[in-house]
């Protein structure tokens, strides 16, 4: 779904563990790291569209992870002119998107890369809760910068001192759910 601005509207997920630690996935046949997302459907809910995306790209369904929060506002990214498709219409210059944070209830042994005809992963591992900043494609290194600020305080409980060497300030708080 292609906003009137040009921008596919899209859901992220960041999954935790105990250690705070979150799951980080490797592009099909690719050595590019992020984390899952995908886009929202006509007539489908942010809901639907992240619990269809976590079962279709990790193979989790709503009854293994728990719902701790999510970003209050669309964060946007532009794709690099090379990747822009011209001749698809309406033409997608980048994406937006809501991010929800979840915590993994089940055991890591759930987790499943393969489980939908179309494979997006290859390769998972659980990093430290900023690492993804460093491993994304640049283009997207700001959104995740935001979206990990504006949910650490959610995951780290608003510890005083939340671990961080970013150096852009928070723009805006997550919403706990």
């Amino acid at each position: 779904m292609i906003d009137s601005d040009g921008y596919r509207a899209n859901v992220g997920i960041v999954i935790t563990n105990e250690k705070k630690q979150i799951l980080l996935a490797k592009r099909f046949k690719q050595d590019a790291w992020q984390l899952p997302q995908g886009g929202i459907d006509q007539d489908e809910t942010e809901l639907e569209a992240l619990y269809r995306e976590l079962e279709e790209e990790v193979g989790l369904d709503p009854t293994q992870v728990t719902l701790l929060a999510k970003t209050p506002k669309w964060l946007r990214y532009d794709l690099p002119l090379e990747h822009i498709r011209r001749r698809q219409k309406p033409t997608c210059i980048g994406q937006k998107q809501v991010w929800f944070l979840l915590k993994l209830d089940s055991s890591d042994n759930d987790i499943s890369l393969d489980s939908h005809h179309k494979v997006e992963f290859d390769d998972w591992k659980w990093v430290d809760y900023w690492r993804p900043v460093d491993e994304v494609i640049d283009f997207k290194r700001d959104v995740y910068e935001d979206m990990l600020k504006a949910l650490a305080p959610i995951l780290f409980e608003n510890e005083h001192n939340i671990p961080t060497k970013l150096s852009r300030p928070f723009q805006f708080s997550a919403i706990k759910l």
